[in-house]
């Protein structure tokens, strides 16, 4: 390494510890050791590999770094600040407090710079390679000879704790098999965990575990700057696959008493260990000091990265005169842009009746396949089961990335936090399909996907204990109101063709993540439902059965059980009763309505209000009220022929009337 650039970069990790350790300690609050202890690889990292351009932190074709071990956050905030990104010294200085951008686990919606929102561990190692394949996946699409318009890489960094979290066994396994040649994986290797030394509770060797699954492998000593050199410059000269690097280094790098302890790991190091550390490093006593020398080596860097950014931009502006047809691809991919006429388009898919959910989606998914470039889709080895498949377009494989469709295995949590990071790259809508209680196995991303407003869709297939003889462990019946229960994610049970297509409209409308959940049986398509789509999906609940007079009964219901509940509606009327009907495909959309339309369904004199869904009530009371009848599944299911379950369980004609009129 250059001796003068190693100089400065000494002087930037001895400036990224300065910074993490007093921020933590003015919050009382945090994690310094990471930060101290990875201080070399942050300091080459954003002093001298990354290629990005501070000043645009969305250039589409810079290198990502996606700190997947989030609790050590000072440190992305220390290089963020000194690499001039849009983070001042007061945010570092306002380390978690209220409304700062320096959160305490990184949120990529709050903080300029941030690749991920992250902090439950392991799930960053899954963006970063779902933002690793999307990136070949768009070089694959875009790049020409002369032209590399995607040539750029993710890192990653990863502590003990992602390591030994399951998420990051199967999105390494993954990118293994696709040998996704643009992904480092830095593996922060200090043997310590937050509750005392590694070897407590763990002994694997995890090189020969990444070997196993495809990877390169190095190791190096993490705080000498000439190692990281070396290795790195190597990685971009030969690499061919995914690689692990693990550097050794030492956690709270620097503190006289806690480096190398678990003591240096979640706490403060208190304010005399913090001047003593200071004393040991020969810096300043001067608080949160940023030698003169570092700003100045930042400032003529972020001129270098501002010029790599303008030679892309004036390479893409020929590219486009070049490649017309791809050029208009670009632009349509990176705006999202959706027809004018998509809701047209839908209504005038042809469909059978009756027909499963999942099959009425697959047809919609090849139409959209064709008029969407963005759209892309996956499945955790069910594409012939849960119906994902975009029959058009052929299958990604190791090596090969043109494909429109994503084969993730039986990897559901990795598949989930891949999904993020494809849609992070910014150019991709991505969604992915399972079974609807296989979904508690991606919770987790799916909540951080809802935390970040990412835009994601997941397709969730046999939604209730209707999909019959798999049993109570295939049947969901608590995951919908789980699911509801999660700010920001639209939950969508469509009851027939028409419900699906628009719930696709909704899906790809709204910019945040939505789950569309589809039944596995045939289901009657039901003329009512016809409506436009500001008229029923786009209003989350709506009318589809108008009562004369005042209502006797209100019944409201999602997916198959507003075929039911039209048939009791009919029961109902030959008897003299008059009855409302109400399909709520969308809780969350109908809570964003104005409250005269939501009063014009829910609201006044009703009658009973009764609740009609293959679920757990949780949930339903808000609609239904303290008098109303819950009509669901407080249980779990069975294995048999659905017919017999709906008998067993309620979900009648004559077993519904016998409880309303009880």
């Amino acid at each position: 390494m250059d001796l003068e650039l190693k100089k400065q970069l000494s002087k930037i990790a001895s400036t990224i510890r300065q910074l993490s350790m007093e921020a933590v300690q003015k919050a009382n609050s945090g994690h310094p050791g990471l930060p101290m202890g990875c201080a070399e690889l942050g300091a080459y990292l954003y002093g001298h590999l990354l290629r990005h351009n501070p000043k645009n932190a969305k250039w589409l074709n810079r290198d990502r770094f996606v700190l997947s071990a989030g609790h050590g956050s000072m440190l992305l905030y220390s290089c963020l600040h000194l690499a001039g990104f849009n983070l001042s010294l007061d945010e570092i200085k306002r380390f978690r407090q209220l409304h700062s951008k320096t959160p305490g686990h990184p949120e990529i919606f709050m903080t300029e710079g941030v690749e991920a929102t992250t902090g439950p561990l392991g799930q960053g190692v899954g963006n970063a390679v779902g933002q690793a394949l999307g990136l070949k996946i768009l070089g694959t699409k875009f790049n020409s000879e002369g032209y590399p318009i995607f040539n750029s890489k993710v890192y990653c960094l990863a502590g003990d704790g992602c390591i030994m979290e399951g998420i990051s066994s199967e999105a390494s396994s993954l990118a293994g098999h696709l040998r996704l040649d643009n992904l480092v994986l830095i593996y922060d290797s200090n043997h310590v965990c937050l509750d005392g030394p590694l070897v407590e509770c763990c002994s694997e060797d995890t090189k020969m575990r990444y070997k196993s699954y495809g990877w390169d492998v190095f190791e190096i000593d993490g705080n000498d700057l000439d190692a990281i050199d070396r290795t790195f410059t190597q990685i971009n000269e030969i690499q061919k696959r995914p690689i692990l690097v693990i550097a050794h280094t030492v956690i709270g790098k620097g503190s006289p008493h806690k480096e190398g302890t678990s003591k240096a790991h979640g706490s403060p190091l208190g304010p005399e260990e913090v001047a003593l550390t200071k004393k040991a490093l020969g810096l300043p006593d001067e608080p949160f000091y940023i030698p003169q020398a570092v700003s100045s080596f930042f400032e003529n860097k972020v001129a270098k990265d501002q010029q790599k950014e303008m030679q892309w931009n004036e390479m893409l502006k020929k590219w486009a005169k070049v490649k017309p047809e791809l050029s208009k691809q670009f632009e349509e991919m990176k705006e999202k842009h959706l027809p004018t006429d998509l809701e047209q388009k839908l209504h005038a898919i042809e469909m059978k009746s009756p027909l499963a959910g999942r099959s009425a989606s697959q047809i919609v998914l090849d139409t959209l396949g064709n008029l969407l470039p963005q759209i892309y889709g996956g499945s955790a080895d069910l594409s012939c089961s849960d119906l994902t498949l975009m029959k058009n377009f052929p299958l990604v494989t190791p090596g090969n990335f043109a494909g429109r469709n994503i084969k993730y295995g039986v990897r559901e949590f990795a598949m989930a936090a891949a999904a993020t990071g494809l849609e992070q790259t910014g150019m991709i809508t991505p969604y992915v399909g399972t079974f609807f209680t296989f979904s508690d196995y991606m919770r987790n991303a799916i909540r951080l996907a809802a935390l970040s407003r990412t835009h994601v869709i997941y397709q969730f297939t046999h939604d209730s204990i209707f999909l019959g003889e798999d049993g109570p462990t295939h049947q969901s019946v608590e995951q919908l109101a789980s699911l509801r229960a999660m700010p920001y994610l639209h939950v969508i049970r469509p009851a027939d063709n028409f419900e699906v297509k628009m719930a696709w409209i909704a899906a790809l409308r709204y910019k945040g993540p939505t789950a569309i959940v589809l039944s596995r049986q045939n289901l009657p398509q039901l003329p009512c439902n016809d409506v436009p789509y500001d008229q029923g999906m786009g209003r989350g609940a709506y009318i589809v059965r108008k009562e004369n007079g005042a209502p006797d009964f209100t019944l409201f219901a999602t997916g198959s059980e507003v075929s039911l509940s039209l048939d009791v509606a009919n029961a109902l009327e030959r008897i003299g009763k008059k009855v409302r009907v109400v399909s709520m495909p969308c809780w969350e959309i109908f809570e964003q309505q104005e409250e005269s339309y939501r009063l014009s369904v829910v609201g006044g004199n009703l009658g009973k209000r009764v609740s009609i869904e293959a679920g757990v009530s949780f949930g339903w009371h808000k609609w239904t009220g303290p008098e109303g009848i819950n009509i669901s599944m407080e249980r779990y299911g069975e294995s048999a022929p659905q017919s017999d379950l709906a008998a067993e369980f309620g979900f009648t004609v004559d077993a519904i009337l016998q409880r309303l009129l009880a």
